[in-house]
């Protein structure tokens, strides 16, 4: 007779031969160079020295080929990572939202962080979802548990996801598809999940080339850090302890024809300084090899989770004011790329550094494993992978938002047109996406207004929109009268009308 142990030793077994077959050293070797990969802990940690006391005038020519949306070069940041002096800071800050409103204009794109499984092989010192936290209560959601999950995320207004999933057999390739498929294929009255973009572990070409054909958004994988020695210390064990199968998984999405990729590191696993040289270094070998950079950069810090000491321990903590500046720097480095903040961050943080460059941030955020669907009320631990920050609604940020004169985007028109990938780098680095995003963002956030806004929230939005109307009309008169016939069109409730 089979016992509770047999059947846990079978379950282990057939993890392990899982895990055996995940890593494909080929989809490695092809990327590196004399068998080397693109981070050279010495080459920052020198450049990053090599960078202090720049001079003032230095600081100032880089402020000007930022504004020109010229990609840095590492010793140009280094000098903006060394900088003391606060006026200069003033005038960084000051052309990161310059910078902002040059390419994507105005508006913040929003979107929900849907967690569909927590079940993971890796044993990341700083995170919840790790296998050795005996704490944590481990589910994945079935299909229907995920229709019920966006179903209520279509009724708040969302129109796009961030799914996340634990590296684990039972959340493998052919999970995170057969999600997909439903999160798609789910309608609430006016409402959809019109992207669904996606943080996994890394995957093969292979596999890629499949999630892609299904709709894959964006597909992000945080290094987590750059450095090598401190990589090994936090992922003692797991699939994830691969340092290399990790930096290259967006090398191997490219090639599979998904080319719209997210990276991050989490900062407060070492140096803050270090970690934004090696996001640029990343974004550097992406371009050098397929002529494209990354889609969106993530800068999340340590957060309080359960069962998890590490976070209390690290010596490398974030304050406020150096995460403002890593903001600020990363938006003058990469200027043509989105940035994103999340609700690890409180309130007053995130609308503080708002104007400092992002492009998008989450909202009425969930994070425990089924949390949107069921009778979720507080913050419980053992359900999340961390404590979150900011948990207010949808309609209360963009009321925020609106009274500070960003308008909110639910726009996904341009991954249907084809400006992804080169295209869209391209339109992004000349302006000229600041004005199709001004278009589709006024639209989408009509839609919201009507279906899903209250009225102090409509009434704000439709101020906005005005302002918004007229300077269209100003700057783009060739289309102004298709862009009336849709709005038109969408009060008498069309919907997804787009540029």
């Amino acid at each position: 007779m089979k016992t509770q142990n047999d059947d846990k030793q079978q379950r282990d077994l057939s993890v392990k031969k899982w895990m055996a077959n995940v890593i494909k050293p080929d989809e490695i070797t092809r990327y590196l160079k004399d068998g080397k990969d693109f981070i050279d802990d010495e080459k920052i940690e020198r450049q990053i020295a090599d960078g202090a006391k720049p001079d003032r005038q230095k600081i100032k020519d880089i402020i000007a080929k930022s504004l020109s949306i010229e990609r840095l070069e590492p010793q140009e940041t280094a000098a903006l990572l060394n900088l003391k002096d606060n006026d200069l800071w003033d005038e960084i800050f000051a052309a990161a939202g310059e910078i902002k409103k040059r390419v994507y204009d105005n508006r913040i794109v929003t979107f929900a962080p849907f967690y569909c499984s927590n079940y993971c092989v890796n044993n990341c010192a700083y995170c919840g979802f790790r296998k050795e936290n005996s704490t944590e209560t481990r589910r994945r959601l079935t299909l229907d548990e995920i229709r019920n999950e966006t179903k209520a995320l279509v009724s708040m207004g969302h129109k796009r996801l961030i799914v996340v999933y634990g590296e684990h057999p039972s959340s493998d390739a052919d999970y995170i598809a057969a999600s997909l498929k439903a999160i798609y294929e789910t309608k609430v009255g006016n409402g959809e999940i019109r992207r669904a973009n996606v943080n996994a572990a890394p995957m093969s070409i292979e596999q890629l080339k499949m999630l892609g054909e299904i709709g894959l958004g964006t597909y992000q994988v945080f290094q987590e850090t750059y450095h090598h020695e401190t990589y090994s210390r936090v992922h003692p064990s797991g699939i994830k302890a691969d340092y290399r199968w990790r930096l290259y998984a967006l090398h191997r999405s490219q090639d599979a024809g998904v080319d719209d990729v997210g990276m991050g590191a989490l900062f407060g696993l070492y140096d803050w300084r270090f970690e934004v040289m090696g996001l640029l270094y990343h974004a550097m070998a992406l371009e050098e090899r397929f002529g494209i950079g990354p889609h969106t950069i993530s800068f999340p810090r340590l957060e309080p989770a359960s069962d998890t000491p590490f976070i209390g321990q690290t010596k490398y903590k974030v304050s406020d004011d150096d995460f403002k500046k890593i903001i600020a720097i990363l938006r003058l480095s990469v200027p043509y790329t989105g940035l994103i903040i999340t609700a690890r961050e409180s309130a007053k943080i995130r609308k503080e550094v708002l104007p400092l460059g992002v492009t998008q941030t989450d909202a009425s955020s969930r994070i425990g494993i089924g949390s949107y669907s069921d009778d979720y009320n507080e913050q419980q631990p053992a359900r999340q992978q961390f404590v979150l920050g900011d948990t207010r609604t949808l309609d209360e940020m963009i009321k925020e938002f609106a009274k500070m004169g960003h308008i909110t985007s639910f726009c996904t028109a341009g991954y249907r047109c084809g400006r992804t990938g080169k295209c869209i780098m391209d339109l992004l680095k000349n302006g000229k996406e600041r004005w199709f995003c001004k278009l589709n963002a006024v639209l989408t956030f009509k839609e919201y207004l009507l279906d899903f806004a209250d009225e102090e929230t409509r009434k704000i939005g439709q101020e906005l929109i005005e302002k918004e109307i007229a300077e269209i009309k100003e700057e783009l008169p060739d289309v102004k009268d298709k862009f009336a016939e849709y709005l038109e069109r969408i009060e008498k409730g069309e919907r997804d009308l787009y540029f």
